[in-house]
């Protein structure tokens, strides 16, 4: 598979491949809908359309991560269908068989997101969860009965609070899969902030990739959709 990317997008490093793996072994994928949320090169929703889906969506919200995912798009020879917006606003009233979403994680100086530059690719707010908190809340807006989420992110944000939000919002969640490794760059540049702020143990310089999965039980009545909130680039390696 050939993936490209324009300045200012992030190439897809261990943690996209980590959830594309996920993704593949996923019993929605084959001939399911799939939806890839903060997109950016879309090289999950390219993984998506060449393992098998019926159909593949990819949504960012910066003009270049969606102009990299058409040029991969062509690049693999795979249909996707790509759109530009914050989070769910370009898909709604739709839903899917599978979401899969790797987004900015990296606990930032503040909770003001960067509104242009390829930091939006990883700045996820105080506390990581800006864009995370929102995926988790209204993914069971946007999925099928037995349908699920997928996500990625680093155990520094909060493994518990992902499996909470996504309790609440009517999933059955679980962690599927986990890697420790050495901290990313990006938040080992701020570690010892991290460490003031308690999200990190002093001298801990490792962390856990996490894969997250948010299943819709076949039971459960379809929810309304609601809006999107907040917007991203793709995230990568941190």
């Amino acid at each position: 598979m050939r993936i490209v990317t324009l300045l200012g997008v992030f190439t897809p490093i261990s943690d996209t491949w980590m959830l594309a793996e996920r993704m593949r072994e996923h019993p929605a994928l084959a001939g399911g809908a799939v939806l890839d949320l903060c997109a950016g090169s879309g090289a999950l929703a390219v993984v998506a359309a060449r393992a098998g889906a019926r159909e593949a969506t990819a949504v960012d919200v910066s003009r270049r991560a969606v102009l990299s995912a058409r040029i991969n798009a062509r690049l693999n020879r795979v249909r996707v269908r790509m759109l530009r917006g914050s989070l769910f606003e370009p898909v709604a009233g739709e839903r899917f068989d599978l979401i899969v979403s790797n987004p900015p994680y990296v606990p930032s100086a503040s909770d003001a997101l960067p509104e242009s530059g390829p930091q939006r690719a990883w700045e996820g707010g105080a506390d990581g969860r800006a864009l995370l908190d929102p995926i988790c809340a209204r993914a069971a807006d946007h999925l099928e009965p037995g349908g699920a989420l997928l996500l990625v992110h680093s155990s520094v944000c909060g493994e518990d609070a992902t499996l909470d939000r996504l309790a609440a919002s009517g999933l059955e969640a679980s962690v599927v899969e986990r890697r420790r490794g050495p901290l990313g760059p990006l938040i080992l540049a701020r570690a010892r902030e991290l460490e003031r702020r308690g999200m990190l143990a002093p001298a801990a310089r490792e962390e856990e990739l996490l894969v997250v999965e948010g299943r819709r039980p076949h039971r459960s009545p379809r929810p309304t959709p609601a809006a999107g909130t907040a917007s991203s680039l793709d995230a990568q390696s941190r």
